[in-house]
């Protein structure tokens, strides 16, 4: 499995990557996206939307179950990627690039510390 060293984990399998003028990018892990298979839609989460740690942020249905994406830390949406409107599979096919799912505005900015580092993240897919 792909576990990019610069970025943060949370146990539900989201990623956080923290772009340098503070915002940060969500999506799912590798290993998500391996376990849901053919992922054909995605409902988004509309910008604005304040969400604190744990809560349900996004749903992503694959030919096997839909399933709850939560945000990792506490959060404002600012944009949610529109290219998973027309290929929701880019998912599937680029979960650390182009299958993002949303840029968000951290509200505690300190909480990405507290998510797995990638080496713990590696132990716990096994």
């Amino acid at each position: 499995m792909n576990v990019p060293d610069n970025l943060r984990y949370a146990s539900s399998h989201e990623w956080i990557l923290v772009e340098e003028d503070g915002t940060a990018l969500l999506g799912i892990t590798d290993h998500a996206q391996n376990e849901l298979t053919d992922i054909v839609f995605v409902d988004p989460p509309e910008a604005g939307k304040e969400l604190e740690s744990g809560e349900v942020i996004a749903v992503v249905e694959s030919v096997k179950a839909a399933s709850d994406i939560y945000a990792p830390v506490d959060c404002e949406v600012i944009e949610s990627n529109e290219a998973l409107n027309g290929d929701p599979g880019l998912i599937n096919t680029d979960p650390f690039g182009e299958g993002w799912i949303c840029k968000v505005k951290l509200s505690k900015p300190d909480q990405v510390e507290t998510l797995l580092a990638p080496d713990a993240y590696r132990e716990q897919i096994g």
